[in-house]
């Protein structure tokens, strides 16, 4: 107990002192007549009113004006060769990859065939009520192994496109978060389907009995880990909740095109799920992945997105390459150049053409990774909004 008491304490020390390391460098700032970068506030007025500050991870962020990237940040570490990370060869190479990936995440039962059967049609949620073009909203309840849940919003416009755009939520918390994005691409006729990660926004966090460790209830995905075995693989928390969806939706509606696009944590989900089913045809991660050569300088990632045996199957590259293979299949990879979080610089410079030129020799489909200069947000921004309804209309 003492223990715990010093390194509270001391937690609190640190805190303090990152606090006032910002007030004397807004201080300065002031005094040579330079703008308070708004991000190292943000971070640590996160730190401040976060119950769990042990969590927190407060980023001081000296200088955040626009910058002209430099190219000279694009080489890979040490020297890494990108090229030879990328180890498919054909077609049937390929098709061979991604069932291994199945049979890692859903083990004997193979890719989910089910349908939710839990569908109310016609709620009502303040929240998203008087968004423009909205006809109605659909809660779809999807209940997965050891009773975790995912809350599926689905939104129908009044206009449609007849296109379907799945979007997914990352680590910050529930979908709620993506309103902007959502009623941006409902105003464009898009059928909506909202997703969260599992244990965030609505879905539960349910107390699940382990033979050899006990009581244990969910709320972070680190305690995922505890589920694993030789039968049962806790990635399928991630994706199958899109898998029904998907399954739904072949039943119920007739859409031209199925897109899907998700930011941070949702952006890792999306180029996941696109490398597992090419139902998918046009993909749009946000601040989702790197590859681990580039991610590991910073910081490999939570539990889902650093499991070295699935990995092994496919790498980030390699998960790329899968997830825009096939006729009219493409994916954008959007990062932002600033990003306070994570993915930033252009470090991507050095995997791309590697990618594309991999992806060609394969045949059809297309990738191409854009890059968001004009903010200083682990977000979707309106420039990314733009660019994806640019690329999705498109085909």
């Amino acid at each position: 107990m003492l223990r715990l008491r010093c390194a509270i304490a001391a937690l609190r020390r640190r805190r303090l002192l990152a606090i006032l390391a910002y007030c004397l460098l807004a201080l300065l700032l002031l005094v040579v007549g330079r703008a308070i970068p708004r991000d190292p506030l943000t971070s640590i007025r996160t730190a401040l009113l976060a119950p769990d500050f042990e969590a927190v991870h407060v980023r001081v962020v000296l200088d955040q004006e626009e910058r002209t990237p430099d190219p000279t940040d694009s080489a890979a570490p040490y020297g890494t060769d990108v090229s030879r990370l990328i180890t498919l060869t054909s077609e049937s190479d390929l098709l061979a990859r991604r069932d291994e990936l199945i049979r890692y995440i859903w083990r004997d039962e193979g890719f989910p065939q089910q349908v939710p059967t839990l569908i109310t049609e016609g709620i009502t949620d303040a929240d998203f009520s008087s968004l423009d073009n909205l006809k109605r909203i659909d809660q779809i309840t999807i209940v997965m192994a050891y009773g975790v849940n995912s809350i599926v919003y689905f939104f129908h416009p009044e206009r449609s496109n007849h296109k379907l755009m799945i979007y997914h939520q990352g680590h910050r918390g529930g979908f709620l978060l993506g309103k902007e994005t959502i009623a941006y691409f409902l105003g464009k006729g898009y059928s909506v389907a909202a997703f969260a990660m599992p244990l965030l926004g609505m879905n539960n966090r349910p107390v699940v009995e382990l033979p050899r460790f006990g009581r244990l209830r969910l709320h972070t995905h680190d305690h995922l880990r505890y589920l694993d075995s030789a039968t049962f693989s806790s990635l399928r928390f991630f994706l199958e909740p899109v898998a029904l969806l998907l399954n739904y939706v072949e039943q119920a509606h007739d859409y031209q095109s199925v897109s899907m696009m998700g930011v941070s944590g949702g952006g890792w989900t999306t180029t996941l799920y696109a490398a597992v089913d090419p139902r998918v045809a046009y993909s749009y991660p946000v601040a989702g992945t790197l590859p681990v050569y580039l991610s590991a300088e910073v910081e490999i990632g939570d539990y889902e997105e650093s499991i070295p045996a699935f990995y092994r199957i496919a790498n980030y590259l390699e998960l790329y390459i899968l997830g825009a293979y096939g006729q009219d299949r493409h994916q954008v990879q959007i990062l932002n150049y600033s990003d306070p979080c994570c993915f930033g610089g252009i470090g991507y410079l050095s995997y791309e053409p590697a990618v594309i030129e991999a992806l060609t020799a394969l045949g059809p489909g297309s990738f191409e990774v854009y890059l968001d200069t004009t903010h200083h947000d682990h977000a979707v921004s309106e420039t990314a909004r733009l660019v994806i309804y640019g690329r999705d209309s498109g085909h």
